[in-house]
């Protein structure tokens, strides 16, 4: 049975054609497109995320920051594009998430050692290779609390502390983390940006993270992307190099100062358009 087309009716275009990321991309975004309630959230969005770097995303309230890591992560669906890790899908790649909420993160029913150990239990690891991993992340963190205790029976920055050993566990390629400081105090604040530097130095991993304070997104970061507002694009893209482990007195380099005194130029910039 032959097909008659309307030739009143144009045939949808063909997809863009896919661009690789310069040498040393790790994740490759492109023409992404994502809808919320018939408005454009992002349209056509590219970018490249570097390999063995840690790269802040902030930008303007309700521009879609964790929207955006949350696609990458495969949370939320996309309504078009393509997004590749080192030319791979996502199904194809290990990933760690840490969540902002880890109240809720964690699953309560089980101990918190066993939360931590639950990825390598998917992956099906040995008991001696599991034993062998908490070992190591124990070590990692001067675990100083009871892991044998729920989650509920932690506090709250041990609670995150043990999320971010379960995100590590696996020994991701890449590690999302969605605003993970938001909850804690500044003592715990401290000690978790300590500890995330110290596994980065160690390993390597790529590394997004999204934060609403400035100050630790410029502080952790590699590279710092900043966002516009709706429909959201790249405002600018930051590098900051200064040498790790950064401490205190980084807070009071010239470099720190001018790098966050200029994502707060163009912060504003884009606020105020």
């Amino acid at each position: 049975m032959s097909v008659v087309l309307n030739p009143l009716i144009a045939p949808d275009p063909p997809p863009p054609a896919f661009v690789p990321g310069p040498v040393g991309t790790h994740i490759t975004i492109r023409n992404l497109t994502k809808y919320f309630a018939g408005a454009p959230l992002y349209e056509d969005f590219n970018l490249n995320i570097p390999k063995n770097k840690i790269v802040s995303v902030f930008g303007p309230n309700g521009c879609g920051k964790s929207t955006l890591i949350n696609m990458i992560a495969g949370l939320i669906p996309i309504d078009r594009g393509e997004i590749l890790f080192d030319g791979k899908s996502l199904s194809e790649t290990k990933i760690g998430y840490v969540f902002q909420n880890y109240r809720e993160a964690l699953f309560p029913w089980m101990r918190t050692i066993d939360n931590i150990a639950y990825p390598l239990k998917l992956e099906g690891k040995s008991k001696a290779e599991v034993a062998q991993r908490m070992e190591e992340l124990i070590v990692s963190f001067d675990v100083n609390f009871d892991l044998k205790r729920y989650p509920y029976e932690l506090s709250g920055g041990q609670q995150q502390t043990a999320s971010i050993m379960r995100a590590l566990a696996p020994k991701p390629e890449v590690l999302f983390l969605d605003e993970p400081f938001s909850a804690l105090d500044f003592e715990m604040t401290l000690f978790i940006r300590e500890k995330l530097q110290d596994v980065f130095m160690q390993t390597g991993t790529t590394m997004l993270l999204v934060s609403h304070d400035l100050e630790e997104a410029v502080y952790l970061a590699d590279q710092i992307l900043l966002l516009t507002k709706r429909p959201t694009s790249v405002a600018e893209i930051l590098n900051y190099d200064d040498p790790r482990p950064r401490t205190i007195e980084t807070l009071s380099q010239p470099s720190f100062i001018e790098a966050k005194k200029l994502s707060l130029e163009i912060f504003q910039r884009e606020v105020r358009k």
